[in-house]
């Protein structure tokens, strides 16, 4: 268990239904999201890689999905901040690279 509240202040979509997320402790972790989206759960409906990525958003800490556009938590698909951290720490995928 982590000694913070892991809370997600940004998300970047990556290839592959990968989730690169910004935490308020400064990391970033790479989340491989493909296992649900291949599933038959309500992360099915992201399989679509241009929904992935142009839908994804931070809604209450965590990384979502704002499928119908109007920022309702109730009616997005997210993912528990937890699982997110215990993702591994990566470079910044956003950094230009020297």
């Amino acid at each position: 268990m982590p000694e913070i509240f892991p809370e997600v202040l940004q998300a970047v979509p990556g290839e592959n239904y990968i989730v690169y997320a910004y935490f308020n402790d400064g990391t970033v972790r790479r989340y491989d999201a493909s296992e649900l989206i291949m599933g038959t759960g309500v992360f099915a409906r992201l399989r679509d890689r241009q929904v992935f990525a142009d839908t994804m958003t931070v809604i209450n800490g965590s990384v979502a999905w704002d499928l119908e556009g109007n920022r309702d938590a109730t009616k997005c698909i997210d993912i528990d901040p937890f699982v997110l951290y215990e993702a591994p720490v990566v470079k910044d995928p956003l950094e230009e690279s020297a």
